[in-house]
C-alpha cells in the first residue's frame, strides 16, 4: 500500500460528496425536461434511486450510475465500498444486476499506478460477488481521486418498487445502522479507534442484495436507499413522492456503536448541516432533541441501508428476510400517514414489531 492517504486528495468523501438537496434542487429547476417516453417506467420526476425502461411485457432494464471521493485511505476497500454503493441502487429497485461499468479518475501524478489497480481490484470483488461483470468503462486523469461504476439490471415491469408508492399505515423498515458519516468524519481527523474502522468497513462492503428478493413479499410497498441526504433527507423523498407524511422513533434507530459513541462526542460532517438546511423546514423534531441526535438523523450514509415500506402483516416476514441474509441491525425504526408530507420524529412509537432494545446496533462479520 502506498503511503499516500487517500483522503488527503480530496475536499470530501463517500456520499458526503453528494450535491446537497436544495442546491441540487436549484440547479435541476431550470434543466428541459426530457422527451417522455411511454416505455420509460422511471424518471428524474421522484428523484427515485435509478432510471427503469421496459423492453417488453416481461423485460424492463434499470440504469443508474454513482461515483465518489474516497471515504478510506485504503485504496483496496475503497474500490469495495464504491462498488457496493453503487449497485446498491439497482436493488433498491428490486432489482438484479447484470453487469457493471467502470468510472475513474485518478491524479495520475500523485498516485502510484499499484494504487489505482488496488482501487479497480476492489470494485472488481464486489461486482464478482454480486455475480456480475465489470464490461468496461471510462477514465479520465483528474485533480481529485474518483472511482465508482455505471449499473445495469433487469426486472419485471410489474415488479419495479418505487420511493413513491408507500401507503398510509405501512411500516417503516431500515435495513442498515446509522453513522457512517460520523465515522468518517474521525477517520479525517485520526480519531476513528480500529473497530470503528471494522464496523464501518462491515455496513459499507454489505451489498444490499436483499432487495430484489424483497419485491417478492405481498405488502411490500416502496423502497430506497440511504445515501447522503441522510435518513431524513431519503425518507423525504419517499413521503414527497407518495403524498404521506411519516413518524419516526429515534429510540428504534439502529446505530453502529462506535458512531454512537463518537457523536456525542462533537464528531459530525459538514454534509449533515447542509442536509438539515435543505429540508429541516420539512421535519418537526422534539423540543428536547440534543444536536447530536439531529445530527444523526441527517448524518450521510456511504453505501447505507434499505429503507422499506410495507403492510403491518408483511414486518415479520420483511424483517426475516433481512435476517437471513445478514442484517442484524435490520428494525421498524416508523410508519407512514395520510397527511402533508411532512416528518415527525418522536422518541419512541408503538410500531407493528418490537424495537430494538437499545440503540446499539450488531455489527455484521
Amino acid at each position: 500500500m502506498s503511503d499516500v492517504r487517500l483522503t488527503s486528495l480530496s475536499h470530501g468523501g463517500g456520499c458526503g460528496c453528494k450535491i446537497a438537496p436544495a442546491a441540487l434542487t436549484e440547479i435541476l429547476a431550470k434543466v428541459p425536461r426530457p422527451f417522455l417516453d411511454p416505455a420509460l417506467l422511471v424518471g428524474i420526476e421522484t428523484s427515485d434511486d435509478a432510471a427503469v425502461y421496459r423492453l417488453n411485457d416481461e423485460q424492463a432494464v434499470v440504469a443508474t450510475t454513482d461515483f465518489f471521493m474516497p471515504i478510506v485511505d485504503d485504496p483496496y476497500d475503497f474500490g469495495r465500498i464504491a462498488a457496493t454503493n453503487a449497485l446498491s441502487d439497482i436493488y433498491a429497485m428490486g432489482a438484479r444486476p447484470i453487469f457493471a461499468l467502470a468510472i475513474v479518475g485518478m491524479p495520475l501524478n500523485k498516485l502510484p499506478v499499484n494504487v489505482i489497480q488496488d482501487i479497480l481490484a476492489g470494485g472488481a470483488s464486489v461486482c464478482e460477488a454480486a455475480g456480475i461483470p465489470i464490461a468496461g468503462g471510462h477514465s479520465i486523469d483528474s485533480v481529485e481521486p474518483i472511482y465508482g461504476l455505471v449499473a445495469r439490471g433487469v426486472i419485471h415491469p410489474q415488479r419495479v418498487t418505487r420511493n413513491s408508492t408507500a401507503r398510509a399505515g405501512d411500516a417503516i423498515v431500515l435495513g442498515k445502522a446509522l453513522g457512517v458519516g460520523i465515522l468518517s468524519a474521525a477517520l479525517k481527523k485520526d480519531a476513528l479507534p480500529e473497530e470503528g474502522y471494522r464496523q464501518m468497513l462491515a455496513s459499507t462492503t454489505q451489498l444490499n442484495s436483499v432487495g430484489h428478493p424483497l419485491v417478492e413479499i405481498p405488502g411490500v410497498h416502496a423502497m430506497t436507499d440511504v445515501t447522503g441526504f441522510g435518513l431524513l433527507g431519503h425518507l423525504a423523498e419517499i413521503c414527497r413522492g407518495s403524498r404521506h407524511g411519516a413518524r419516526v422513533a429515534f429510540e428504534s434507530l439502529p446505530v453502529l456503536p462506535a458512531a454512537l459513541s463518537l457523536v456525542q462526542q462533537g464528531y459530525n460532517t459538514g454534509a449533515a448541516a447542509r442536509n438539515w438546511a435543505s429540508y429541516g423546514h420539512d421535519v418537526r423534531l422534539p423540543d428536547d432533541l440534543a444536536p447530536w441526535q439531529q445530527a444523526l438523523l441527517c448524518d450521510p450514509q456511504t453505501s447505507g441501508g434499505l429503507l422499506v415500506t410495507c403492510a403491518p402483516q408483511a414486518v415479520t416476514e420483511v424483517l426475516s428476510l433481512f435476517r437471513d441474509a445478514g442484517f442484524a441491525s435490520a428494525a421498524v425504526i416508523g410508519r407512514m400517514q395520510a397527511g402533508a408530507a411532512r416528518i415527525t420524529v418522536d422518541y419512541r412509537l408503538d410500531l407493528p414489531a418490537e424495537a430494538p432494545a437499545a440503540q446499539v446496533a450488531e455489527v455484521p462479520d
